[in-house]
């Protein structure tokens, strides 16, 4: 026998051994699926099992979690498209636009994700289930679906939640299982299971990419770009299945036949659960509007996105729902198990006409993009700190962006003064337009306005980023196209004088902020300035940071401390050899203050919003990697407060903060601490002894709304029972964006201009402090630039409050309504906060 033939002989029978050394889930795992729940490590060793087991699958890791749990993702395909998956891959990213050359293979992508919360956890269950049935040598309908589709499978996007979760069940489940949903097992603790590590929601992450989960996914996504994309939830436990298609509002750039297709899975998915008796709603709840989903993120990249959620949210193994009717774990990953399957078949019978509208999607991008703005002008004298940030975030999204080929004067949108005008466009400004593969989701990022078919919506119905990182910019309805490739400004760095008397930073975004952090860490003692000034012809605004060498004496190589920090954060040194200021405040003037080294304490654990809690702790520790320290809340009353400097308390609903606890921390500002509260914690505070902050303008105003509303009543009769809740949105916000006044000459200010544009969720509004400082307010006649607020809220939000800030004693109260962090994308809110932090005070 020669070697080749010995090596075919080897070879297929290695393969016959692998296929019948394929083991279910129950073989290997030892139990079967739905009488435990698993942890992740048990899913990945399975999934594993198969790739080695099969020949026709391939399981890789993406990623890590911050609890250094691998993400992986495996490919399923017939053994002849196995054999092509990079050609096939190739060829789709060719009909996107994404990659030169033209397709020769035809195959649809089916992309399944689960368990993208952590606590919604049939759906890592049901994933092993799925990889099973996909492999199996017995199912011969699988293996005729796998003929002309792909399918690949993220079993578990949240590994730090989901195990979170199982650990809490295992520990405290009855054995059996306690279908009681009073039962401990039923009552998982705070912060529960839900979130990745930093407690931040990954289902509305996708866009923005603050974690590392979500940008190592995104990175994946976009080297496949798949046709069909699914997002496995559930909800809770007395809610039956949903499924496409989605509720209203759609956004526009949605086609056609991303609403066909929907339709098309809907029936199908029906029609295995009508056989089975069991119970699903359509067209409720769930829109496809906020871009930053797993729905919505891939339908705005080409793919039919769709959520699938079953009931089962505290279920554990068994529960008895508001029905009488036993919801067990096998029953919910069952359910997810056979819309997976139906949506592969529906994927598979539509393979040609799914891969052909996917490519006229992209070709529309390209060549007839249909929304009124064609191009996004970011100009070039933005600050470089934001526009390296925003830059890098497009290209992860694989947006194209560049510099168009000479100037040109034309008109459009103004972003800055929401007005439609005269327009330069400058050889260094960067252009993004629409006729791009990404045309659709760049539209949905920056368009001015977004229509809006239904106000009843499920999230937030603004985020524009332009606004959120406060760019100068313009929107026009001309496409100009992209002549050069973008070219970031050179770092310039002047010359540094042999020991300066002083070095100067500039400070405008968060890069500055992180150097602050760095210089304290090491020990450097920073001053500010409280007033502009002018040094060796420059300019400086207020909350310039200046490091004189008097008072660092103690420094070992201080130059070299200074200038290593700068030069590892990109920050530009300016140096002076002289105190004195040719205009401003001279460096030992009382308006050049000392920024103290804040020991900072953050309130978490019951009662606060684990989402919330997390914005803030993720902010200290991955964005400027400053120390902080988290108090709990269940013996908060037996901290030492006075070891800390700031607190910071997030939203939350508060039982804490009773008479005592109140007092306790007004004796501690008044000692010096810095309380900052954000959005609903501080209405903890409001109209509290010792506190400031007042719920309404006044009496009168008060007593006008009352008498508005008796009116409206008296005028449209008795609210309809069907019309109630629409009735409430007139009172309500959706996540919109306002306008806010600044008073820049104040420390929370710092770094900021004379507006802010702020991302409002919630209906929160008081009256400007009688004795404080209002920094940022909302003045006369209120309505969103963009997004959904109701008439009723709008006009008591006329002469709000919105930042402002309370001196006490030697401290100081931080007041916070609108949530400057939210989800961590809006990025120039990050400045507010940093202000609260490290600039308030003296």
């Amino acid at each position: 026998m020669t070697k080749k033939l010995l090596f075919l002989f080897l070879f297929s029978s290695s393969l016959v051994i692998a296929q019948t050394n394929l083991q279910s889930p129950a073989q290997f795992l030892g139990y079967e699926l739905g009488d435990r729940f698993s942890r992740h490590h048990q899913m990945v060793d399975y999934f594993k099992h198969v790739d080695n087991a099969a020949e026709n699958v391939v399981v890789k890791q993406y990623g890590e979690t911050y609890e250094h749990r691998p993400l992986i993702y495996a490919i399923i395909a017939s053994p002849d498209n196995f054999k092509n998956l990079e050609q096939i891959r190739l060829d789709n990213l060719r009909r996107a636009g994404m990659a030169d050359g033209t397709p020769s293979t035809k195959v649809a992508i089916l992309w399944l994700s689960y368990n993208v919360h952590g606590n919604e956890a049939n759906s890592m269950e049901a994933a092993m289930k799925t990889i099973y049935e996909l492999v199996n040598p017995a199912s011969a309908k699988t293996k005729e679906w796998l003929k002309n589709t792909v399918v690949i499978m993220d079993p578990c996007i949240n590994p730090d939640g989901r195990d979170r979760y199982a650990n809490f069940y295992n520990q405290y489940g009855n054995l059996p299982a306690n279908a009681d949903p009073q039962a401990r097992e039923h009552a998982e603790p705070w912060p529960r299971g839900r979130a990745n590590h930093y407690l931040f929601d990954l289902n509305r992450d996708w866009a923005w990419e603050t974690q590392i989960e979500s940008q190592a996914r995104i990175k994946l996504y976009n080297q496949w770009m798949p046709h069909v994309h699914v997002d496995y939830h559930e909800q809770g436990y007395n809610s039956p299945y949903y499924f496409a298609p989605a509720a209203e509002p759609y956004h526009e750039v949605i086609s056609n036949w991303q609403r066909e297709f929907q339709t098309l899975i809907g029936k199908s998915n029906a029609k295995y659960f009508d056989e089975q008796g069991w119970l699903y709603f359509t067209k409720e709840r769930f829109d496809l509007y906020y871009p930053s989903y797993g729905d919505t993120y891939p339908t705005y990249n080409g793919a039919i996105g769709m959520t699938y959620e079953k009931g089962g949210i505290g279920a554990g193994l068994s529960v008895i729902t508001n029905e009488g009717d036993p919801l067990t774990l096998k029953d919910r990953l069952t359910h997810h198990f056979t819309t997976g399957m139906s949506t592969l078949e529906v994927t598979s019978t539509n393979a040609n006409k799914l891969v052909d509208e996917f490519e006229k999607f992209f070709k529309e991008n390209l060549n007839s993009p249909v929304a009124p703005y064609k191009t996004y002008v970011i100009k070039a004298d933005n600050n470089p700190d934001k526009l390296a940030r925003f830059t890098n975030w497009l290209m992860t999204h694989s947006i194209q962006f560049g510099h168009a080929d000479a100037s040109k004067a034309t008109r459009g949108f103004d972003y800055q003064t929401q007005t439609t005008g005269n327009v330069t466009v400058n050889a260094e400004d960067i252009i993004i337009n629409i006729a791009q593969p990404k045309g659709r989701f760049v539209t949905t990022l920056f368009e001015p306005t977004s229509k809006l078919t239904d106000s009843l919506t499920y999230d937030i119905t603004a985020w524009n980023l332009i606004y959120a990182y406060d760019l100068k910019a313009a929107a026009l309805s001309e496409k100009i196209s992209i002549g050069k490739p973008y070219q970031p400004k050179a770092f310039v760095q002047e010359p540094i004088a042999n020991k300066p008397y002083a070095y100067i930073f500039t400070y405008q975004t968060i890069a500055d902020v992180e150097f602050l952090g760095a210089l304290i860490k090491k020990g450097v003692k920073v001053r500010k300035a409280m007033l502009p000034f002018t040094s060796n012809g420059k300019k400086f605004e207020p909350g310039t940071l200046i490091v004189t060498r008097r008072n660092n004496e103690s420094i070992e190589d201080f130059d070299l401390v200074v200038q290593t920090a700068a030069k590892n954060l990109g920050r530009k040194i300016y140096t002076t050899t002289s105190g004195l200021v040719e205009k401003g405040a001279d460096f030992g003037s009382s308006d050049v203050s000392y920024i103290r080294a804040p020991r900072v304490a953050l309130l978490g654990g019951d009662q606060t919003s684990s989402l919330d809690h997390g914005q803030v702790w993720h902010f200290f520790e991955q964005q400027i990697h400053y120390p902080v320290t988290i108090l709990g809340t269940d013996y908060f009353r037996n901290v030492d407060l006075w070891k800390y400097d700031v607190l910071v308390v997030p939203d939350g609903n508060y039982r804490l903060f009773d008479e005592g606890t109140v007092s306790m921390i007004d004796r501690w500002v008044g000692d010096g601490g810095r309380l900052i509260l954000i959005a609903g914690a501080t209405s903890s505070f409001a109209e509290k002894k010792g506190f400031g902050l007042k719920e309404f303008a006044s009496d009168d105003l008060k007593s006008k709304a009352e008498k508005e509303e008796k009116e409206l009543r008296e005028k449209e009769g008795p609210i309809k029972f069907g019309d109630a809740e629409r009735k409430q949105l007139s009172n309500s916000i959706f996540g919109a964006i306002y306008k806010v006044t600044m008073d820049k000459s104040h420390p929370l200010a710092f770094g900021l201009n004379d507006t802010y544009y702020s991302l409002r969720t919630s209906e929160l509004h008081y009256s400007y402090l009688s004795k404080g400082w209002n920094v940022g307010i909302l003045k006369g006649n209120q309505k969103p630039l963009i997004g959904f607020a109701g008439t009723k809220i709008n006009k008591k939000l006329e002469n709000t409050l919105v930042f402002g800030v309370e001196d006490k004693g030697k401290g100081q109260v931080v007041y916070l309504v609108d949530n400057p962090l939210f989800r961590n994308f809006w990025e120039n809110g990050k400045m507010i906060f940093s202000n609260a932090v490290f600039m308030v005070g003296r």
